[in-house]
């Protein structure tokens, strides 16, 4: 299995160098050179989501010196459990796939910790400490920093966006240890996510640095996000005989990527819905079919606030000529008011608490019709626990939220970050007063 650039420019790329570089040289993003086709009864013996990731990640690590590491690497990805909860008291059958049980209570967790598991042994015997530059919208870089934290000869550098995220989300980002830097940027998740892509091109830095990155950007993250896609479809097409649709919160696009890959690798899904907030950028693309990149607006998903997703240039090449609406995708906006009200009523209905992101699924899935819901299974993709918006959910549903253990955990961590404007020039003075070049931080 081989990887090449969205771009065209660097091809035939083995995993292992797609893994450590994260981005293309010229700039575009790694996609394997073809897909893996499967059918259902190849997982007839894979019940578990360790086991069915076994099976679907084995082609694409056939070249790579992984391969003979690769169980290791899963047991250390899939540390918390997955589970498929049925919504009640719908009409229709709807699950919510609760992606929230990990170290930092977020899906980032599956694909930061399987990056530690594979980067940390492609990194083992460098001299040159790996730096992993990671721009978030609140909750990427606490999932990478906590799965890279202390790790040796690794550096971590983490960019979000300053009074942007929330308060619990800022404190799990700038909690870790010396390997890890914060960067609160006086600015949008845009900004940020331009600065690492800007480092990458950056020909003094990439002297001095050793860089790889933990976004979406690299295939990485995708990679095993595709494993619980292919688990829960699965096991919603063995226990009914239906492959689920999926309603998906969209902001970057790579968790929605995953799970279009996995359609296109042969599993059963069904139709997917992009489910997004107040910036328009894929419903405009939707609608329109021209691409538009516009500056973000802040939400209250602010983890979706993007306004220019990298992963659309994986998405445009995936479908080729097609539309999304081809490719059986469809794209629902929600506001700041739908999310409240669907917070307030999915607690009152059900007992459910959401986060903003999460309710952004559910009220897409609400706003489908009967005759959807009755003649097509979903799964509706729960992306964080609430807690880590206790200040937006709390007041809308008039209860104090209990902390999982694992934030509690972080909680108890001391905090720290530094400030800076948006610019390269500023990221490059940060990275000198913090890391001396050949030091391990």
């Amino acid at each position: 299995m081989y990887f090449s650039s969205t771009r065209g420019g660097q091809q035939h790329v083995g995993l292992d160098d797609a893994l450590r570089s994260g981005i293309a040289a010229d700039g575009g993003l790694f996609l394997p050179e073809s897909l893996p086709q499967f059918s259902a009864d190849q997982f007839a013996a894979a019940t578990t989501l360790e086991e069915v990731a076994a099976i679907l990640m084995r082609p694409f690590f056939l070249e790579s010196s992984l391969l003979p590491q690769l169980p290791a690497i899963l047991e250390e990805t899939f540390t918390f459990p997955i589970p498929l909860v049925t919504l009640e008291g719908t009409s229709g059958h709807a699950d919510v796939m609760e992606l929230f049980h990990g170290p930092t209570a977020a899906f980032k967790d599956v694909g930061a910790a399987f990056l530690a598991a594979t980067l940390s042994r492609l990194h083992s015997n460098d001299s040159e400490p790996l730096t992993i530059l990671v721009a978030t919208s609140g909750d990427t870089g606490g999932a990478v920093a906590a799965a890279f934290n202390e790790r040796e000869n690794i550096r971590v550098v983490v960019l979000f966006p300053n009074e942007r995220v929330s308060t619990r989300q800022a404190h799990q980002l700038s909690c870790w240890g010396s390997n890890v830097l914060a960067i609160a940027v006086n600015g949008s998740f845009d900004d940020c996510q331009r600065m690492v892509k800007e480092a990458f091109a950056d020909s003094q830095l990439v002297s001095n640095y050793t860089f790889s990155s933990a976004n979406s950007i690299n295939i990485g993250r995708l990679l095993p996000q595709c494993s619980y896609y292919a688990h829960a479809s699965l096991t919603h097409w063995r226990a009914t005989g239906r492959a689920p649709g999926f309603i998906i919160p969209t902001g970057n696009l790579g968790n929605a990527v995953a799970c279009l890959l996995v359609k296109m690798m042969g599993l059963p899904v069904g139709p997917v819905i992009f489910a997004c907030n107040e910036n328009r950028t894929i419903l405009d693309y939707y609608d329109t079919g021209e691409w538009l990149p516009r500056a973000s607006i802040e939400t209250l998903a602010t983890a979706m606030d993007v306004g220019d997703p990298s992963n659309m240039e994986r998405l445009r090449v995936l479908l080729g000529e097609k539309t999304l609406r081809d490719a059986d995708i469809a794209v629902r906006m929600i506001t700041n008011n739908e999310i409240q009200a669907r917070i307030r009523a999915d607690f009152a209905c059900y007992g459910r608490v959401h986060c903003p992101h999460t309710a952004t699924a559910s009220h897409a899935y609400h706003c489908l019709t009967d005759k959807q819901r009755s003649e097509q299974d979903w799964i509706l993709v729960a992306t964080a626990h609430p807690a880590k918006f206790e200040a937006t959910v709390e007041p809308l549903i008039g209860d104090t939220l209990d902390l999982p253990p694992s934030l509690l955990n972080i909680e108890n961590r001391a905090s720290d970050y530094i400030i800076i404007d948006p610019s390269i020039d500023n990221l490059r003075n940060s990275l000198e007063q913090r890391f001396q070049h050949g030091s391990n931080g």
